[in-house]
Formats: C-alpha cells, sequence, structure tokens
C-alpha cells in the first residue's frame, strides 16, 4: 500500500477520471478538510452555492449535459436539504454525487455510548438511510482499507444505472492512507437475454412491415444511456418521421427533415397529434411513460411498441432483458422492409403576425420563435409551469439543447438547473431559461452564484402573479371564466427587478413586445452577468396548447 496516497485524493482523482471539472458545494466543518487539501489544488472547480437546494439542482443541470455531476455539503443539516433535488435526479436518471462530510468515528462513538450530541448529528445513520432511497448506491466511507472498493462501487453503479450516488466521508477518513486508483472505471453492460432480443426484433421487424404509415417516438433513455448514434442510424436507415417526448425534446437537432414535433398528448401540435392519430405503428425507443406524456389523451398500447426499463412491450406482448441498445443495433442489422415513409403533414399557414401592445402568453412564445433568437447555439431550460407549454412548440436546431424536468416537475428547479448548464455548455452556446414567477421565488438566490461566476444565462419570468399551472392542473375553467384564483395559488408580488439589483446583475421589464424587443437586444449583449427579464402577462393567459383542458 502507498502510505503516501489518501482516502481523499482517491475520491478527487476518480471523480477527475470521470469528467468532472466542477464541484457544486456549500461550506462545512465536516468537509473543508476535503474541499481544501484535495478539491483546490485539483483541476475541479470549486462552485461555491448559496443554498444546498440550488446546489442540486445545479448539479443537475450540470450532469446533463456533462455526463456527471458532483455536490459535496455537510451531514444532515446541510445534506438533507438537498434530497429533494437528489430526489429528482434518481426519478429522471441523471447521474449525480453526493459527497457528504460527516463526523468521525470518535464522535460517532462518543454519541452512541454517551448521548452527547454533536452538531448536525440525528443518529448517525439518518443521512445514509435516507439516501439508500434515492441513490443507485449509497456507501459510508469509515475504514481506509475498504474505500477504493467502495467509492468505485458507488460511481459505477451511478454511471451504469445513470442515477445519483452517495457517499458518506466521515471527516476523520480524509487523510487515512489507501491504495491508489487502478485503471479506469466503466459504466457496467447490461447483461441481455439474447434469445429475447432475436425475439422481441423479429416481433419488431413484422410489425414495422406490416404498417401502413409507421413512426418513431424517441424516449429520454436514448440520451440517457448515451444511444445518440445507435438510434440515428435506425432512423436514417427506416427513413421514417420521429417524434420526441417533453423530457427527451431535443434529443437530435428539431432542424431534421423527419423530426415531427413532440408529442405531449393534447398538448403536442395539431401536425404531431394527426401524424401520431393516423399511424398504425409507433416505435418507441426509450419512452418514459407518464401523465405529462399523455396530456388529455390516453397511449394506445395495441399500436406502441414500448422498449424500455430493458423491457420490449406491445400489447399483452412481453419480453425482460432487452437493453434498449442491444434492441437498436439488432434491429438496425436487419433487413426491413417497411412502407414509404408517410409525409409530415403541413401546419396549417399561418397569418402574418403583428407584434404590439401589451404581451400574452401565447404572444410571448410566438413572439421569440418568430424573431428566430433561438438559434442553433441556444440551449433551452424550461421550469415545471406553464412553460411546458409554450416551449414544447419552440424549435430547438441544437442536439440536446433543451433541459427540463417533465417527471418530477419541481417548480423552482430551471434557475439554478442554468448555473450548471451555463458551466457545462460549450463556449459559444447562450442559456435562454423560461420560468414562472412562482417557481422562480423558491430559488432566486441562483442570480448569485450566477453573477458570482460571470455566468450569463438570460432568465425570463413570466410575471402573471399567480401559481398559474397548479390552478390549471386542479381547475382550469379559471382561466376562461370570471371566476377568482384560489386563494392559495395567488402570488406576493415581488419586484424582480430590484432583486437583480441586489445580486449585481441586469434586469428589464416588459409590458409590450416592444419593450420585450429591446430587452432581449440588451440580454444577448450582457456577456459577463445573468440577465432577468420580467415579463408581465395577464394573470389568465395561457398558451394556446394548454386551452384544450376546461375543467
Amino acid at each position: 500500500m502507498d502510505t503516501q496516497y489518501t482516502v481523499g485524493q482517491y475520491l478527487t482523482e476518480r471523480l477527475e477520471q470521470l469528467g468532472l471539472r466542477h464541484l457544486f458545494s456549500i461550506a462545512g466543518d465536516y468537509t473543508i478538510e476535503w474541499i481544501n487539501k484535495h478539491i483546490e489544488p485539483s483541476s475541479i472547480e470549486l462552485v461555491e452555492e448559496v443554498n444546498e437546494l440550488n446546489a442540486g439542482y445545479a448539479t443537475d443541470g450540470y450532469a446533463r449535459l456533462n455526463g456527471i455531476g458532483a455536490m459535496c455539503f455537510t451531514y444532515s443539516a446541510g445534506t438533507l436539504s438537498a434530497v429533494n433535488a437528489v430526489a429528482a435526479s434518481y426519478a429522471e436518471r441523471v447521474p449525480v454525487v453526493v459527497i457528504n462530510g460527516a463526523p468521525s468515528i470518535q464522535k460517532r462513538l462518543t454519541a452512541q455510548q454517551t448521548g452527547f450530541t454533536y452538531h448536525h448529528m440525528i443518529d448517525g445513520e439518518t443521512d445514509l438511510n435516507i439516501y439508500k432511497n434515492i441513490t443507485a448506491a449509497a456507501i459510508k466511507i469509515d475504514a481506509p482499507e475498504l474505500a477504493p472498493q467502495l467509492i468505485d462501487y458507488a460511481l459505477t453503479q451511478c454511471i451504469s444505472q445513470k442515477r445519483p450516488a452517495y457517499i458518506e466521508l466521515l471527516e476523520d477518513m480524509v487523510q487515512q492512507p489507501c491504495s491508489p486508483p487502478v485503471g479506469q472505471l466503466n459504466p457496467l453492460k447490461p447483461i441481455p437475454y439474447e434469445q429475447g432480443v432475436g425475439q422481441s426484433v423479429e416481433k419488431i421487424k413484422q410489425a414495422i412491415e406490416a404498417a401502413e404509415r409507421p413512426i418513431i417516438w424517441l424516449g429520454a433513455e436514448v440520451d440517457r444511456m448515451g444511444l445518440h448514434d445507435q438510434a440515428n442510424a435506425l432512423i436514417r436507415k427506416l427513413n421514417l418521421p420521429y417524434v420526441t417526448e417533453l423530457i427527451s425534446k431535443a434529443v437530435f437537432s428539431e432542424n431534421d427533415p423527419l423530426f415531427a414535433g413532440v408529442f405531449d398528448g393534447q398538448a403536442s401540435s395539431d401536425v404531431t397529434q394527426a401524424l401520431v392519430k393516423e399511424s398504425d405503428f409507433i416505435l418507441g425507443l426509450g419512452v418514459w411513460l407518464s401523465d405529462i406524456n399523455s396530456l388529455g389523451q390516453s397511449v394506445d398500447y395495441d399500436k406502441t411498441a414500448l422498449i424500455a426499463w430493458d423491457t420490449v412491450k406491445l400489447g399483452t406482448y412481453f419480453v425482460p432483458q432487452v437493453p434498449l441498445g442491444n434492441f437498436i443495433d439488432a434491429l438496425t442489422n436487419q433487413t426491413i422492409n417497411c412502407a414509404p415513409p408517410c409525409a409530415i403533414p403541413e401546419p396549417s399557414a399561418q397569418p402574418c403576425q403583428s407584434f404590439s401592445g401589451d404581451i400574452s402568453y401565447q404572444g410571448f412564445y410566438d413572439f421569440i420563435q418568430s424573431k428566430e433568437y433561438i438559434s442553433d447555439n441556444v440551449l433551452i431550460g424550461s421550469d415545471a409551469s406553464l412553460n411546458f407549454f409554450g416551449s414544447l412548440l419552440l424549435k430547438v436546431g441544437t442536439p440536446r439543447g433543451f433541459v427540463a424536468q417533465p417527471t418530477y416537475s419541481s417548480i423552482g428547479y430551471i434557475g439554478p438547473a442554468a448555473t450548471g448548464m451555463s458551466l457545462a455548455k460549450k463556449d459559444h452556446q447562450r442559456v435562454f431559461i423560461f420560468t414562472g414567477d412562482g417557481g422562480f421565488q423558491m430559488t432566486p438566490q441562483c442570480l448569485s452564484t450566477q453573477t458570482r461566476f460571470g455566468l450569463n444565462p438570460i432568465i425570463f419570468v413570466m410575471d402573471n402573479g399567480v401559481y398559474g399551472v397548479e390552478q390549471w392542473l386542479y381547475n382550469a375553467e379559471i382561466f376562461s371564466s370570471d371566476q377568482p384564483f384560489f386563494d392559495s395559488c395567488i402570488l406576493h408580488q415581488w419586484d424582480y427587478c430590484k432583486l437583480a439589483e441586489v445580486f449585481g446583475c441586469k434586469a428589464w421589464q416588459v409590458n409590450t413586445y416592444e419593450d420585450l424587443n429591446e430587452a432581449i437586444l440588451g440580454a444577448l449583449e450582457n456577456a459577463n452577468t445573468p440577465s432577468l427579464i420580467q415579463v408581465k402577462v395577464p394573470a389568465k393567459s395561457l398558451p394556446d396548447n394548454a386551452k384544450w383542458k376546461k375543467n
């Protein structure tokens, strides 16, 4: 054993090897030795966040683009504050690592044997027990000899399952000697049931060949599992139109001539809904079903093959242990005689729209699209709000250029996630995010971190004074009537522009399309701080694709 090599050094080097370039952290006495002695001298930049929830969301946004993210907090009072963010990463399969600085063995034994309580401690096992439920692996490092195996296990599970890993690092373990890393960590390869792969591929091949109007539905698993090249090769071979989910929006550039829109039930465009309705076979690759991608209508399971979660399902046909990557490769190698691709329906011609006066929710998104502000160098983020509807129909040309959290749908996510997106993006790219005022009020301190690190996302806060999407979910009739909003959905009015002054960045309040255009141009010129654009819209204004819901 190399006695000069330490546990803290081992963890740092493994994170570096996996491509981590930034660590989101809050200062804490149980973590400070690892940070000072190992992170600060490393190639990993420390991003000092303002609270653990924001740090967790930032790590999630970072990991979606970078491939892995990590956060570091102090015991219980710190780490338990990040539980909601980590639960979201677990639900949406995002590979993040939680490093929890923990009390020493001496402190734990003293607390257990005498009842003497150290700060942040509950019983010494609370954090580990909680995180076991929302991670792919949860470990405690309290023996240096086992540290390399435990760290490798946790990180390997993280990159294999694309889900969080929890590493509890006791403060007295950081400088303990251990063996240095051996080799590189790689994702585990799923073990396919070869006979099942062959049978299911033949079943789906027959369904494709029998169909007159087949299409493809691309889901989030294509992105999470890094199957972009394989899925793209299959699409080109079949030459079929494809749609995505909201969670997989822009997995490929939406300028692709075979792209036919985002399919999320009645929130989809008329063109996309018509294509899906008229199709007689839908090949769903990596689609994760939820109420968000079946808004107002259910999936027709008899004509939809779903290959995800290592299974193949079509109607009552079911085969387990068929990993998506194996299935795509095997299907691509088949000779398939499918019908000529059905034409993607042409959208009805829209009259030339003039933008003047007060801004509506739908008008805002029409304006953004018509002015071509969403270039191929722009990454889009949307919060769980009425912005899901507006952003769903925006055309995003950047591959993997859309970030949202529709499965877990924790409002307030996208502001801090923009911090991570801004650090993980390419130099020539710019981040635009759309959030409701209710969501933004939950995590506005993201402006502080973004300003501190010279990040320049453009944050559109849709200021309608209410939790609009919550009201819509429970009773949408209020938006088309004289009935008042529920008291629980009415917000306290903030002056968002003055918030920007407090945090040291720039802001604009806009009431008209003329104001909006001026603000966007100003924000695009602002390269050194975040730009906040407070967009005033009427409380009962809705995106058009949210108006199908009447109650």
